[in-house]
């Protein structure tokens, strides 16, 4: 089955559906103005109760590398997720892999790409009011000659067009939030069960969440 990271998780029950049904990591988004924000401490309590086969992935947004250091010892993360507007020097600075998330508005979107060193790009619909989250699916074709670096899919996929995403774009994994939601940080665990079942006969990249 394809790596599954099932972010925007905000509390220990729907983490544990989410690695029930097989998904390859979690994500936990720090950034405050997000409805799906997670603190720190919260962080750690889900990370505790986890089996180390699912890996822990840390969202953040133009933070410090201060504030990403302690949330990597406190909440054990195995990987972290730029979402801003971090600069290649700036993703360099850390022990744990990392993936740049870009937006992706026009092929331009994706012509920063050559210059971050990173562990793989995690492409999101491009939007003027918020980073990510927004439930909206981008232009796939962009993506077509595009895959050096492994390339995580994200934006607006469900148990419905997972499928098609994957046949498109070919990802080394896919991160799902918004489509297996009943509202903003709270999942439905009968839509992360639908969208494993999707995916079952999926095939495996080798890609790891760290």
């Amino acid at each position: 089955m394809i790596p599954t990271k099932i972010c925007g998780i905000t509390n220990l029950s729907d983490a544990q559906a989410a690695a029930v049904h097989g998904a390859s990591a979690i994500g936990f988004i720090f950034y405050e103005k997000s409805s799906r924000a997670i603190s720190i401490e919260d962080a750690k309590f889900i990370s505790r109760h986890l089996s180390n086969d699912i890996s822990k992935v840390g969202v953040f947004v133009n933070h410090d590398k201060a504030f990403i250091e302690k949330a990597i010892r406190s909440a054990s993360l195995n990987i972290i997720q730029l979402h801003g507007d971090e600069t290649p020097g700036f993703c360099k600075q850390f022990e744990v892999p990392v993936l740049k998330a870009l937006r992706i508005k026009d092929k331009a979107s994706l012509s920063v790409m050559d210059q971050y060193n990173v562990a793989g790009f995690l492409l999101d619909t491009f939007s003027t009011k918020q980073y990510g989250g927004t439930g909206e699916t981008f232009d796939w074709s962009l993506l077509n000659g595009k895959l050096e670096t492994p390339i995580i899919l994200s934006g607006g996929l469900n148990p419905d067009n997972i499928l098609d995403a994957i046949d498109s774009v070919n990802p080394a994994a896919i991160d799902v939030n918004s489509g297996v939601e009943i509202s903003p940080g709270k999942k439905d665990h009968q839509k992360i069960n639908l969208l494993f079942k999707n995916l079952k006969n999926t095939n495996t990249s080798g890609f790891h969440f760290g």
